[in-house]
């Protein structure tokens, strides 16, 4: 009689079988109230079991029941969980969307919204319509303080000695300070021009139909608003000053140098205090006081009765 027990079958890495196997057990421990076996150390692998669990709870109505449980598992990662937020905002949106999780839909919402609308395809379809407006509504609110703010920025003004506002007739080298300040600040909060010529050649699909261009790359103002916050010598720095004051020789010294930087540094303090609004951070992820070299603003504040899933039957 043939003996088995020493055959080696090799096992079929990532059966799906297994997969679902594990997804079905952990639903079972949650009912029983067990702890769910999800991975604890690598949370790309605790993202995929959770995100593959809250699938299969939504097939049986029981989200209310396996939601808290992935959102205490993967709170537990601590710093490790913001982090990975911040890498992958709509993909976390969408589970922390499932999983009901406050914390986890908050801070996603953030990023999505200030990188807005950077991640509108991995999100139109895939989440309710309630979500999408509410992300909408705050990117409509983003832009409004930003407009605001934007018009504080334009009318930064110095006065003379006397008291006076600036002007071309009564401080030249002031008011050019104000002017090079102001081209900055058009320039780089105004979207580049859209080409006149005409695109070489446009792409064709298979049946012979002309595909439509793509879409143009989205123009986020976020990174400008942070260097204004961080002020210093982000922009407008020593040798852009310098290289701006020699373009009007008969006013080139050393002397007109220094003072000359001396009015922007100013200029710079009173837009560094007009865009704090829009440097307040609501992520639980540590930026730091540089920003944490985020491109965007993280400025975004979700009130408790804008949670999409309070009220829900």
């Amino acid at each position: 009689m043939a003996n088995f027990s020493s055959l080696h079958v090799p096992a079929t890495e990532n059966d799906p079988d297994d997969d679902t196997f594990r997804d079905y057990d952990n639903l079972f421990r949650v009912f029983y109230n067990y702890p769910p076996t999800l991975d604890p150390i690598n949370i790309a692998n605790a993202y995929v079991e959770c995100k593959s669990l809250l699938h299969l709870a939504d097939m049986y109505d029981a989200l209310e029941v396996i939601g808290p449980r992935v959102d205490h598992h993967l709170l537990r990662f601590q710093g490790r969980l913001w982090k990975q937020i911040a890498k992958y905002p709509p993909s976390y949106l969408k589970l922390g969307y499932m999983a009901r999780s406050k914390a986890i839909f908050q801070e996603a919402i953030v990023h999505v919204v200030g990188q807005w609308p950077q991640g509108i395809n991995q999100l139109r379809g895939q989440i309710p319509d309630n979500v999408l407006d509410l992300i909408e509504d705050k990117v409509d609110e983003l832009d409004e303080l930003k407009a605001k703010i934007e018009v504080k920025l334009f009318r930064i003004t110095l006065s003379t000695s006397r008291g006076e506002r600036v002007t071309p007739s009564n401080n030249w080298l002031d008011w050019l300070s104000m002017s090079l300040f102001r081209q900055w600040l058009a320039e780089n909060t105004t979207p580049p021009p859209v080409p006149i010529l005409k695109s070489p050649r446009q792409s064709s699909s298979r049946n012979g139909d002309t595909l439509p261009p793509p879409p143009p790359s989205a123009f986020n103002t976020g990174r400008v608003f942070r260097l204004l916050g961080t002020g210093s010598s982000s922009y407008l720095n020593h040798d852009e000053c310098k290289r701006f004051l020699r373009l009007s020789p008969e006013h080139y010294n050393r002397e007109n140098l220094k003072r000359f930087e001396r009015r922007v540094d100013e200029i710079k303090e009173r837009a560094k205090d007009a865009v704090k609004p829009l440097m307040r951070n609501f992520l639980e992820l540590d930026l730091g006081r540089e920003g944490g070299g985020l491109p965007y603003l993280t400025c975004t504040r979700l009130e408790i009765a804008d949670f999409p899933w309070d009220g829900e039957v």
